[in-house]
């Protein structure tokens, strides 16, 4: 029986963002778990971060929490080692888990976390209507760097792979089906998923022209085992911006390896 994920609330993201299809990847990877026995909706607890990215819990018929600004990932770290059956799955903006709360991010990683994120990653503040951050470019221009960001921005996949996070991923919003196959790998995966998802947004930062000639997905024999190789892999791209490298930029499963959870060491004690 097909799950009912779909919610009365109007959907209120700008026309066209890709935010909507990141929530069909969602309500699609879910679907196909749930009809594939493989997952349980109650067993599923959703967080929510501060974002244009945060309205995503108000259209997912599931069990769904809101946190304060980049407070996501204690909130879901700690449900996890409340109730070790739950699957927990995270969404998140880069300005939310890339500034307010990277040091909830490193540490769930550091700690290897059973739990899910999926970054919403569209590389300006854009709730608050187009702000460099963590993620934005050298040179970008908005509204608080008008004559261009001075700062060179994180390379939020070498970052988590350094922390070390036990799944990497990349993909991009416009591959519904990309998205949902990744968000399926990541949630079968045991231990700290993450998942930096390019999210153009359309109305501050529209990259969508610059990704469409850029990405490109990893073979299936890239070494996913092989920490140094996605070191390496990851390391030579830049997102777009003025000064942007012109480089590829790879879509896919980085690194997966399985490591004892935080939870596992953790209930040893109990």
């Amino acid at each position: 029986m097909e799950p009912n994920l779909s919610t009365k609330e109007k959907i209120t993201w700008c026309s066209g963002c890709p935010n909507s299809q990141i929530l069909v990847s969602f309500r699609k990877a879910i679907t196909e778990l749930v009809q594939n026995n493989e997952l349980k909706i109650e067993n599923i607890a959703a967080f929510a971060g501060i974002g244009c990215h945060g309205k995503i819990s108000d259209y997912i018929n599931i069990n769904s929490f809101t946190s304060l600004h980049g407070r996501l990932i204690p909130a879901m770290t700690g449900t996890k080692c409340a109730n070790r059956n739950l699957t927990v799955i995270g969404f998140s903006g880069d300005g939310d888990s890339l500034d307010e709360g990277v040091e909830h991010l490193i540490h769930a990683a550091k700690r290897n976390s059973d739990v899910n994120l999926f970054v919403h990653d569209n590389q300006v503040f854009a709730l608050t209507t187009g702000q460099a951050d963590a993620m934005s470019a050298k040179g970008y221009k908005g509204k608080s760097t008008p004559l261009g960001n001075i700062e060179e921005p994180f390379n939020p996949l070498l970052l988590l792979l350094s922390a070390g996070a036990t799944f990497v991923a990349r993909t991009y919003a416009g591959d519904i089906e990309g998205t949902k196959k990744i968000m399926q790998a990541a949630i079968a995966h045991k231990g700290f998923s993450f998942v930096d998802i390019i999210q153009p947004c359309i109305t501050f930062f529209d990259t969508r022209d610059h990704f469409k000639e850029r990405i490109y997905w990893l073979p299936e024999d890239f070494p996913k085992g092989d920490l140094k190789a996605a070191m390496e892999k990851v390391s030579g791209n830049l997102p777009a911006g003025e000064e942007s490298i012109d480089e590829k930029v790879p879509l896919g499963i980085f690194y997966k390896v399985e490591k004892p959870t935080f939870e596992e060491e953790l209930y040893k004690f109990s």
